[in-house]
C-alpha cells in the first residue's frame, strides 16, 4: 500500500512539475491530465478580504473564486505563504463551503518547495516568498470552464512597537493571475477596548478610514480591473495622548535613515479645544464665470457658509473689474443667512483684478487670529496691476503670519505659477477644478478638512538623535479629522525624543514623547522611496517656480534614478538606462536638460502647466511612495530596477566602479547564497537576469545553461519503481530507484528526482 502511494506521488509530482503555477493570494499549482503537457494559469474572478481585530488580534477571512480557462478538469496544490513573522493561531479553509484538510509548512519547508518549482520551472517568481511560513492543501478538479470558490480564514496576534500596530495581508500573489481580476477589496474592522485609536497609515495602497469613534476604525480598499502587485499594509496607532505620536525608520548600514512619523489628534474632535478662526472668501466673478462655473462656486461659498463655527468669523469679496465685498469688516457666523442672500444676487461681468481683489481681503487679516483666505478665479490678471511678481510682492508685504493662503483655480486658463508661489509662500496649497470637474464638490471637500484647526504654527524638535530634509515644508496646520504625515532623514539610529509645538487659540502648545527609536538597521522599505517622492515634488515645484538650477536638477535626476520616480527629467530611464546607471552619463544628461530649458518658453498657463502643477502637488503630497507606472522599471523594497534587454538592473548599481560577483541562476551557488541571505530572494523573483546591490556587494545573476532535452521517445512513465519504505521518521525516508533508472548527474531528470524526494517528505508519515 505503501509503495502504491509513493508511486501515485511521484506520477502527481511528475504532473505538477509539468505544470505552470497560478497564484492568488495563495498559490494554485494545477495538476492537468496526464495527456496534457502544461495547464494555462487559473485566472482569480474576485478577492474579497475582511478583516476584523479587536486587541491587536487580528481575524482574516477570505473569499475568492478561481476560474478554470482549460478546455479540461484541473486540480491542484494550494500554497499560501503567510506574513512575515505572522504569530498564526488558528487556519481554516473551505472549498465551496465545504471544509478542506490542510497543514502548516514551516519556512523551511515552504523554501524548499519554492526552490523545486524554481529549479523544474527555471522561473524564479516564487524567490518573493522565501523565509515565509506557509499553508498546503489540495484543491479537488475544477471542470473546464469552471469555477471554484476558496474561503480560509485565519487568526493572529499583531504586535505593538512604538504605540504602533503593523497589519500585512499577502495581496502581492495576485499579480500571477492569468489576467486582471474583476474585483479586489479589502475591509478592516479595527476596535480597540483600552486605548484609543489614533494614526491610521497604509504605506502601500490608497485607502478610506471611517472613524466610527475613537475606538472603532474602519479602513477600506476597493479596485477593479486590476493585478495587485504589493502586499496590503495597515498601521494603527494607539494612544491616550491628546496628539498621538508615532515614529517608522528604516536604515541600510553604514548609511543614513529614513523615518516616517505620524501625529493624529483626538477622533472626536469636539472634546478638544478649538481654534477660532477667521475665513475670507475671495470669489472670481468676471465674465468667463457667467454660467455653471457661477453657479458651483455659489454652491461652495454656500457650503463654508453652512459649516462656520460659532466662534468663526467670515467676510465675502466678489471680483471682477472691481470688488464688492459683503461687508466692510469681518462678520460673526451669526450673519451667514444675510451672506447667503448676497450670494445668491452676485453676478458674472467684467475683468479680472487679482491684486486689487487679495489686496483688499488682507486688509481685513489680523496676527491675532489664524486666517483661511479661499481664492478661486477662472483666469489671468487683465485689469489694474497684472504683474505676478508685483502681485506676490504686495500679497507678501500685507499677510501676516497667521495666513493661509488656499487657491483653486478653475479651467486651464490660470496663472499656476501665481496660484502655487501664493500657497507655497502662505502656508497654504493650490488646486485645480478641471473643465469636467464640479466646482462645489472640490472646494466643499478641501473646506470640510481644514474647517476646524486643533495645532497651527506646528512646529517639531527631535532630541537625542540627528535629523534633516524633513517634508513637507514648511508643516501644515493640524486639523480635526486629519493626521500630519511627515518624512525625513537621521543620522545615526537610537533612542530619541520629539517635541511637539503649536499654538491654539493664540496660547502656546507642547507636548513631550519619549522612548521613541529610531533603527540602526532594517525597518519599513518603503519609507526611502517615499521621502524621495516627497523631495522630488518639493524639488520641482522649485524649479517651476523659480527656474532652473543646476544643483536642484542634478538632484531630481540622482533621486529619480535611484528610486525610480518617473518625471520630466528622468524618461531616460526608460529610454536611456545606460546613461541613467553612470555618474558621468547622468551629467550628460543634466546638461541637456538645462540646455533645452534655456531655450524653451515658461509654461505659465495652459491644459499642460496645470497638468505639472498637479502632478507636482500630487508628489509633494504624497501619503504613498510613487509607482513606476512604466514596464521597463521595477520597484522592489527600498530599491529601483530597469531593464537593459533581459536583465534588471539595480539603479544603485555603478558599472564603471563595483565589480559584481557572478551566479548562475538556478545553481547550487545560487540556492547557497539565498540560504545565507533570504532577503535576496525579492529581488532575484525578477527573473534569471538580475543585478542587485547587496550590503555594499554587487551580486550578478547570469541565466541558466539551457537543460539538454531527453533523447529518444519518452515512456508514458517515465518514473522508476521506487523500492517499499520502511517505517521511520518522516525526516529520514528512504527510497531507492531500481539501478537501470538511477539519475546520473547532470541527467535531465535530476531536479525532477530532487523534487520528488522533497515532496515524499511532506507525504510519508
Amino acid at each position: 500500500m505503501r509503495r502504491r502511494i509513493v508511486c501515485m506521488a511521484a506520477l502527481a509530482l511528475a504532473l505538477w512539475l509539468a505544470a505552470t503555477p497560478a497564484l492568488a493570494d495563495g498559490i494554485i499549482i494545477p495538476h492537468p491530465p496526464p495527456e496534457v503537457p502544461r495547464a494555462e494559469n487559473l485566472a482569480i474572478k474576485y478577492h474579497r478580504v475582511q478583516v476584523t481585530i479587536q486587541d491587536q488580534v487580528a481575524t482574516t477571512h477570505v473569499d475568492q473564486v478561481f476560474v478554470n480557462p482549460n478546455p479540461f478538469p484541473v486540480e491542484g496544490t494550494y500554497l499560501f505563504p503567510l506574513p512575515e513573522d505572522a504569530a498564526i493561531s488558528r487556519f481554516t479553509l473551505w472549498v465551496d463551503g465545504k471544509p478542506q484538510e490542510g497543514k502548516l509548512l514551516p519556512r523551511d519547508e515552504a523554501r524548499r518547495i519554492y526552490e523545486e518549482i524554481v529549479r523544474s520551472q527555471r522561473d524564479p517568481a516564487l524567490l518573493e516568498y522565501v523565509g515565509r511560513d506557509a499553508f498546503q492543501a489540495r484543491i479537488f478538479p475544477i471542470p473546464a470552464g469552471g469555477e471554484r470558490r476558496v474561503e480560509l480564514e485565519y487568526t493572529e496576534v499583531l504586535d505593538l512597537e512604538g504605540g504602533l500596530v503593523r497589519y500585512v495581508y499577502p495581496l502581492n500573489t495576485e499579480k500571477f493571475s492569468s489576467r486582471p481580476l474583476e474585483e479586489v477589496a479589502v475591509s478592516v474592522d479595527i476596535r480597540s477596548s483600552r486605548d484609543p485609536i489614533k494614526a491610521v497609515y497604509s504605506g502601500s495602497h490608497d485607502v478610506a478610514v471611517d472613524r466610527e469613534s475613537d475606538f472603532h476604525v474602519r479602513v477600506g480598499y476597493e479596485e477593479a480591473d486590476v493585478l495587485p502587485d504589493k502586499d496590503f499594509t495597515l498601521y494603527y496607532g494607539l494612544s491616550g495622548e491628546e496628539f498621538g505620536l508615532n515614529l517608522l525608520s528604516y536604515r541600510e548600514p553604514g548609511e543614513d535613515g529614513f523615518f516616517l512619523l505620524l501625529v493624529a489628534p483626538d477622533v472626536e474632535a469636539e472634546a478638544a479645544p478649538r481654534v477660532a478662526k477667521d475665513v475670507l472668501c475671495v470669489l472670481d466673478i468676471s465674465g468667463s464665470m457667467r454660467g455653471e462655473k457661477l453657479r458651483q462656486a455659489k454652491e461652495a461659498l454656500r457650503f463654508i457658509l453652512d459649516n462656520l463655527h460659532e466662534d468663526d468669523h467670515f467676510n465675502l469679496i466678489a471680483f471682477s473689474t472691481g470688488v464688492q465685498a459683503f461687508a466692510p469688516g469681518l462678520q460673526p457666523a451669526s450673519a451667514r443667512e444675510a451672506a447667503r442672500r448676497w450670494v445668491d444676487d452676485l453676478q458674472a461681468a467684467g475683468g479680472t483684478n487679482i491684486h486689487r481683489a487679495l489686496s483688499e481681503a488682507l486688509d481685513q487679516a489680523t496676527p491675532e487670529r489664524p486666517t483661511i483666505l479661499i481664492f478661486l478665479t477662472d483666469g489671468l490678471a487683465t485689469e489694474g496691476i497684472t504683474d505676478t511678481q508685483a502681485i506676490l510682492q504686495e500679497v507678501a508685504r500685507k499677510a501676516p503670519e497667521t495666513v493661509r493662503l488656499f487657491c483653486f483655480g478653475v479651467g486651464y486658463d490660470v496663472n499656476t505659477i501665481l496660484l502655487d508661489t501664493l500657497a507655497s509662500e502662505h502656508r497654504g496649497a493650490s488646486a485645480y477644478v478641471r473643465p469636467e470637474e464640479d466646482i462645489e464638490e472640490v472646494v466643499s471637500a478641501f473646506y470640510a478638512k481644514v474647517s476646524a484647526p486643533l495645532l497651527t504654527d506646528v512646529r517639531l524638535t527631535f532630541q537625542g538623535v540627528q535629523v534633516e530634509d524633513l517634508y513637507p515644508y514648511p508643516l501644515p496646520d493640524l486639523f480635526a479629522g486629519t493626521q500630519l504625515v511627515v518624512v525625513g532623514r537621521y543620522r545615526q539610529g537610537g533612542p530619541a525624543k520629539v517635541v511637539l509645538e503649536g499654538e491654539v487659540n493664540g496660547e502656546p502648545r507642547r507636548f513631550v514623547y519619549e522612548d521613541l527609536l529610531l533603527r540602526e538597521e532594517g525597518g519599513e522599505a518603503f519609507i526611502p522611496r517615499l521621502w524621495a517622492t516627497r523631495k522630488v515634488g518639493y524639488l520641482l515645484a522649485q524649479i517651476r517656480l523659480h527656474g532652473e538650477d543646476k544643483e536642484l536638477v542634478e538632484e531630481v535626476v540622482d533621486l529619480s534614478v535611484r528610486y525610480g520616480i518617473i518625471t520630466p527629467y528622468t524618461s531616460f530611464l526608460v529610454e536611456e538606462p545606460h546613461l541613467a546607471l553612470r555618474p558621468e552619463g547622468r551629467e550628460a544628461l543634466v546638461q541637456r536638460e538645462m540646455g533645452a530649458a534655456a531655450t524653451a518658453a515658461p509654461m505659465v498657463s495652459g491644459q499642460e502647466a496645470v497638468f505639472k502643477s498637479m502632478v507636482q502637488d500630487s508628489l509633494k503630497a504624497a501619503e504613498r511612495p510613487a509607482e513606476a507606472r512604466v514596464a521597463q522599471v521595477r520597484l522592489v523594497g527600498d530599491k529601483a530596477f530597469v531593464q537593459q534587454g533581459n536583465a534588471w538592473v539595480d539603479t544603485a548599481f555603478d558599472p564603471s566602479a563595483m565589480r559584481p560577483t557572478t551566479v548562475p541562476f538556478g545553481s547550487e551557488a545560487y540556492f547557497r547564497l539565498l540560504a545565507q541571505e533570504p532577503a535576496l530572494g525579492r529581488y532575484f523573483a525578477l527573473g534569471q537576469e538580475v543585478t542587485v546591490v547587496w550590503k555594499g556587494q554587487a551580486y550578478q545573476v547570469t541565466p541558466a545553461e539551457p537543460v539538454p532535452a531527453p533523447q529518444g521517445t519518452p515512456t508514458v512513465r517515465p518514473w522508476p519503481t521506487p523500492a517499499p519504505v520502511q517505517p521511520g521518521p518522516r525526516s529520514t525516508p528512504t527510497l531507492e530507484p531500481t539501478p537501470t533508472s538511477t539519475p546520473t548527474p547532470g541527467a535531465p531528470w535530476e531536479d525532477l528526482w530532487r523534487a520528488l524526494l522533497a515532496w515524499l517528505r511532506g507525504l510519508l508519515p
